[in-house]
């Protein structure tokens, strides 16, 4: 459009039309095409190849909570479970601080140095509020995570512990069939993800630290139960003396507890990650708890067990999550919530009026 003052009856006054005004866009811009889609067969065809891009595109399916992503994620698992189950699954838990980041990018180059390959998942707490996580265990394996040989997968908890580990255990599989013979899987804390992880590996190392005041306090029975091996960290320094009076006091506990199912007799060892003391003590031991647990069949009694273990799993959520999202029951809960809490129906009426609605749903 023409400038008014540029009309005859403003002679004298002309203003230019200006520069035109260039896009936004940057015109050298290229555009990449959007990525395809890998099929069932070619997700399975790289996982076998070892190609670390395909499986982590696959477990990237495996944690989506999307139906039509889970329907391929089971299909890729399925074809790759004949190629799993030949690694030595570590499973590896203690406090918050306990140095079990840093442990584990020790402990895996110690591993890595005799051959093979390694895969670290690493279950990272999410925020309550926000449902975020920092995914930052990759930061403090520094050496492992440039490592050709390793992958190392944090996966966020997202306020469901159960969902998580039975996705962690799916990702074993897919980690099994790429080649990797020695996984380890690092928990959030003690606390209730331990009795998930115990379900899923070979052995279970529970790291500890000394000189924070009485050893004992505050570690559950259950925990110590489950641990096929206990290492004190940061035993160097000023820190050693205490580090192996806190061992002492941990083989005194452990012999108050009822003998192990599978013969073995726990130990504790201290080491230092930071100095690599100690490093191939602890590999030593885990090396002969599986000869031990082979000879005697346990170690195959035991995946049985995990894998009975994870069917029952399967059910509950599966029943949880069509029970939940089942339209009559959403339309209802918030009702049966409000008279539970104003007194007008016991918790145990409410829930069976829901369950009895539920199932007369399921028949129809």
């Amino acid at each position: 459009m023409e400038h008014p003052e540029n009309n005859e009856a403003y002679k004298g006054l002309a203003v230019n039309k200006g520069v035109e005004q260039p896009s936004s866009v940057n015109p050298y811009l290229k555009r990449k095409p959007k990525k395809r889609r890998l099929s069932v067969s070619e997700f399975v065809e790289g996982i076998l190849k070892g190609d670390v891009t395909v499986l982590s595109q696959a477990v990237t399916l495996v944690e989506s909570v999307k139906p039509e992503h889970q329907e391929v994620a089971q299909e890729v698992i399925e074809k790759c479970l004949p190629y799993s189950g030949n690694s030595v699954r570590v499973g590896i838990s203690g406090v918050p601080g306990a140095g079990k980041s840093t442990s584990i990018d020790v402990f895996g180059l110690h591993v890595l140095e005799r051959g093979g390959k390694l895969a670290v998942l690493a279950i990272d707490p999410s925020s309550e509020r926000s449902k975020g996580s920092i995914l930052g265990d990759k930061t403090r394996m520094e050496k492992l995570s440039v490592h050709p040989k390793s992958f190392i997968r944090p996966s966020p908890s997202a306020g469901s512990l159960g969902g998580v580990a039975r996705k962690t255990r799916e990702t074993i599989v897919l980690c099994e069939a790429a080649g990797f013979d020695k996984i380890f899987v690092e928990t959030v804390g003690v606390g209730q993800s331990e009795t998930a992880v115990h379900s899923m590996v070979d052995f279970f190392l529970l790291i500890q630290l000394a000189g924070t005041g009485d050893e004992l306090q505050g570690i559950k029975r259950g925990i110590m139960e489950m641990a096929d091996g206990i290492v004190i960290n940061k035993a160097d320094g000023d820190n050693l003396e205490r580090a192996k009076l806190a061992a002492t006091q941990f083989r005194n506990a452990l012999h108050l507890f009822p003998a192990p199912e599978s013969g073995w007799t726990p130990r504790v060892l201290t080491y230092s990650g930071f100095y690599n003391i100690g490093i191939k003590e602890i590999w030593d031991m885990i090396d002969e708890f599986i000869r031990f647990v082979k000879e005697n069949g346990y170690f195959e009694y035991r995946r049985n067990e995990q894998s009975k273990y994870w069917m029952y799993e399967s059910i509950n959520e599966h029943l949880r999550d069509s029970f939940y999202h089942n339209p009559k029951i959403e339309s209802m809960l918030q009702e049966k919530e409000r008279l539970v809490l104003n007194g007008g129906l016991t918790s145990f009426v409410a829930a069976k009026s829901l369950l009895d609605t539920y199932f007369d749903e399921m028949k129809r």
